[in-house]
């Protein structure tokens, strides 16, 4: 072992909690600087003179976890702020390494307006320390042992969160690009998302960019918010994990970047939220696409993914029906497609200037209702796009099938979920993966077309599968019985904030006020 490495017993934890270290380090005594982050970083305690035995890693480390003893332990202070806080080890010979813990409001502490939750459950499902995550077999493909398709064969569908995170993933080195073609292809040219001399100089994995906080999506909303003086509260997937009540007290629940694991706990009490007269803010793409559940108190996550009804003990069991089974929220076993809960679904939308999908386009959204109330004072009249010059719409995005009505206005046309009063506000296309005729190698792998196919449009033939092709990112909203939800449709929404594009930015704070979030310059 070369470095240290370090994780914890919590995701997140309330002031005067304890959090439990478990670490292993080539040389000790180590230091531990534990400090919030935000629009800046601020230290929250150091601790030196830690003792860290050297541990060997586990075969079977990102299934079944290091194992490693407690080294140190901390409590949580009465002042520390709710938020991401980065946790630093540090090795007497000066190598160090990352992990984080989320802190949470005190259950007597007035709560704010908003809480997000961050996507803890995604940060797993990427994982790849120790060897694979429930993509790919991530280190063998790094080491060149495997091949790109080789590597997916070795993904896993029982992932430990009792062990370390890679760096890159964790924390990307300086300069790390977005997740998008950052222009349009050029003639002959093949589509490439983000730099590639950057992937080559820092030895990048596929995954690196797909998932956790610092300088990606989430830390980029926080920052937005503290500048504009908006307080929220933080909290994780994992708190979701109880009876829900965790969210009572708050006006608006928002989910940001790629919000993408899902356990049924999790839309329990979100939509109970909702359902209580709470509200949904999704500046989020990709949202709620797969299904997941914990087992071992909340030690290890099930993600089988495509697999799930092959290698998921819970869908041969008669006892649960196949109800706790893991697989896409949209499959017919579950009867609870995603779009319920957001309006929206990832098989009706897909990748947007990402390789080959739609590698031309325009990165922005067209505008269609501008009436809407989420454009009121923005500027923005029928038919102008928002954000094609930042770019705004990448990676990974959500839609729903579109028909237009006889006002001229785009509506949904069905859809598994999409709820008959969602409003569409703006949208651009988007496809699900890059075409097979293309002559360039690809960058998206190609996901199970047909399962996709009979899931979102009941059949598998060669026209559905060509229409399952055929996706849009979409914008809006649609109300419940209870309260309201905003989609934005797009992973990069936060990225358009950071870039202080003025249409984003109003949208945002027109989603913040109509759904009770106060601003302390108000």
């Amino acid at each position: 072992m070369t470095q240290p490495w370090l994780y914890t017993d919590k995701v997140s934890a309330a002031p005067g909690e304890k959090v439990r270290v478990f670490a292993s380090a080539p040389a000790s005594p180590c230091s531990l600087a534990v400090t919030y982050v935000g629009k800046s970083r601020r230290e929250a305690a150091a601790f030196d003179g830690v003792a860290v035995g050297n541990h060997p890693i586990p075969e079977n480390a990102d299934t079944e976890g290091c194992g490693w003893p407690e080294a140190f332990s901390f409590e949580i202070g009465a002042d520390w702020r709710s938020g991401y806080y980065d946790l630093e080890l540090t090795a007497a010979d000066g190598s160090s390494s990352h992990h984080f813990v989320c802190v949470r409001k005190a259950a007597d502490a007035p709560k704010a307006d908003g809480v997000m939750i961050l996507s803890t459950n995604t940060y797993m499902a990427y994982n790849y320390w120790g060897g694979s995550n429930s993509y790919a077999a991530v280190e063998k493909l790094m080491a060149g042992e495997v091949t790109a398709d080789e590597s997916r064969a070795g993904a896993i569908g029982t992932l430990s969160r009792m062990r370390p995170y890679p760096q890159g993933l964790l924390v990307p080195p300086p300069g790390a690009p977005r997740l998008i073609n950052l222009k349009p292809r050029g003639v002959g040219e093949p589509g490439f998302p983000g730099v590639p001399e950057w992937y080559a100089e820092n030895i990048a994995s596929p995954y690196d960019g797909s998932a956790c906080f610092l300088d990606k999506w989430e830390h980029r909303f926080v920052a937005w918010c503290e500048d504009q003086g908006y307080d929220i509260d933080v909290l994780t997937d994992h708190d979701l994990e109880g009876d829900g009540s965790i969210l009572d007290g708050y006006k608006t629940v928002l989910l940001v970047g790629h919000s993408e694991y899902w356990s049924a706990r999790g839309r329990d009490a979100v939509e109970g939220f909702v359902a209580k007269g709470g509200n949904l803010a999704v500046f989020s793409g990709n949202t709620c696409y797969w299904k997941v559940r914990w087992e071992d108190d909340g030690d290890t996550m099930i993600a089988h993914k495509w697999q799930g009804e092959d290698n998921d003990p819970k869908w041969a069991d008669p006892v649960t029906r196949r109800e706790e089974g893991t697989h896409l929220w949209s499959h017919p076993a579950f009867e609870r497609p995603e779009a319920q809960m957001t309006g929206l679904s990832f098989l009706y939308g897909g990748y947007h200037r990402l390789g080959l999908c739609v590698a031309r386009g325009n990165a922005g959204m067209t505008v269609y209702d501008n009436r809407h109330w989420a454009l009121e004072g923005t500027d923005l009249y029928y038919g102008d796009v928002i954000g094609s010059d930042l770019p705004f719409v990448g990676y990974e995005n959500d839609g729903c099938p579109i028909k237009f009505g006889p006002s001229g206005l785009p509506v949904p046309d069905g859809g598994l979920g999409v709820p008959e009063n969602f409003q569409i506000i703006a949208f651009t296309p988007a496809t699900l993966a890059e075409d097979e005729d293309n002559p360039y190698p690809p960058i998206i792998p190609r996901e199970k077309v047909d399962v996709l196919s009979r899931i979102a449009f009941g059949s598998d033939d060669d026209d559905t599968q060509k229409k399952l092709m055929r996706g849009q990112a979409v914008m809006g909203t649609f109300t419940t019985s209870g309260g309201e939800v905003f989609n934005s449709g797009t992973t990069e929404w936060a990225h358009g904030l950071a870039a202080g594009d003025p249409f984003v930015e109003k949208i945002t704070h027109n989603v913040l006020s109509r759904f009770g979030v106060r601003r302390s310059v108000d």
